[in-house]
């Protein structure tokens, strides 16, 4: 039984990183185009200008089909493939479209609703696979079969069973997240932060990383500002230390420092996963940097309009000036604590 309980949550577990995986490039390049569109047409430009009139308006269009249109349905279709394989994703995507839409529920279960229904269309479609047809009919499985029943049951479920009630917590969660005074702000900051930086790319960060995109989704833009502070500490923090402290790193290590800068810049945490996996100690030092980051993101109320892009869509930040200071001190506490706990090694010859 604990086995099983195990075995199920790994899988969820993966499901869901699976599913923000193949999702981000929808999320970035719809993110950016978006804040592309806001720099030249300002941020009502979604509401002022009438869709594809201007260059603005049909950027913000076209970056709106990834964030609007086919983030949530990908993200509901590839949680189920990680879980079903191919004949999931049409089922998972048929789950992750209603949820997307309110119909006669009121209200959008949005990404809450895409993941749990993802997770339920991928173990439908895995009992789906297991059905016991004559041989004629097996070839009709993966094609007919599975996306037939599959879509119609997950259709009706996710309508007459889940929608409401995801619906109802989404919203409420979006009210709880309005709400929060300056003191669970913090914790809250302090503990995405703590997971971006934790794994680096890995479930701990997807899953601070999917909370923000889904608070993002109902117009709360304080989470997706801190993420960005806490996944671009981590690179930079290791190129300060190495340039301050260059007896403390081979020169291998020392020349990854442009590519460390460039991680911060364009918003790869990843560039810093080589140097954690030479001393996991460097992983708390990350964690407790960015923690701080991101908690003063949300204390000082830094928004920001893009999922993604780093440095070069600073221009979709409320307070560009507050969002430098919150990210130079996440990076200046992990340089401090990487050289505090480092040591000078033998340099080659």
């Amino acid at each position: 039984m604990k086995d099983n309980l195990l075995e199920f949550k790994a899988t969820v577990m993966s499901a869901i990183t699976t599913g923000v995986s193949y999702m981000l490039p929808f999320v970035v390049a719809g993110g950016i185009l978006v804040a592309i569109s806001f720099a030249i047409g300002g941020y009502d430009v979604g509401s002022a200008v009438e869709p594809c009139k201007t260059l603005a308006s049909t950027l913000y269009y076209l970056g709106q089909i990834g964030l609007s249109t086919l983030m949530v349905p990908i993200l509901g279709a590839f949680v189920a493939y990680s879980i079903a394989d191919k004949p999931g994703i049409c089922v998972g995507m048929y789950a992750g479209w209603i949820a997307t839409d309110p119909w006669s529920i009121g209200y959008a279960s949005g990404f809450l609703g895409a993941l749990i229904g993802g997770i339920i269309a991928g173990y439908l479609v895995e009992a789906l696979k297991k059905m016991p047809l004559p041989r004629s009919l097996k070839s009709l499985l993966p094609t007919l079969i599975i996306p037939l029943l599959g879509c119609g049951m997950i259709g009706l479920l996710m309508h007459y069973v889940l929608g409401g009630p995801l619906g109802a917590l989404t919203t409420a969660l979006t009210h709880f997240l309005d709400g929060l005074g300056t003191g669970n702000i913090i914790i809250l900051g302090l503990v995405q932060g703590a997971m971006i930086a934790f794994d680096m790319g890995g479930p701990c960060n997807k899953v601070a990383y999917a909370f923000s995109l889904a608070c993002m989704e109902t117009g709360n833009y304080l989470p997706i500002a801190a993420v960005f502070v806490a996944a671009m500490a981590p690179p930079m923090a290791m190129a300060i230390a190495m340039i301050v402290k260059k007896d403390y790193f081979t020169k291998e290590d020392r020349s990854s420092i442009p590519g460390c800068i460039a991680g911060c810049l364009c918003m790869i945490t990843e560039f810093a996963i080589p140097h954690a996996a030479k001393d996991v100690r460097r992983i708390l030092c990350f964690c407790v940097g960015s923690a701080i980051g991101s908690a003063m993101s949300f204390a000082l109320g830094v928004t920001m309009r893009a999922p993604h892009g780093g440095l070069f869509v600073l221009f979709a930040v409320n307070k560009p000036f507050v969002f430098i200071i919150c990210l130079v001190t996440a990076v200046l506490i992990s340089a401090a604590l990487i050289i505090f706990i480092g040591h000078p090694v033998e340099q080659e010859t």
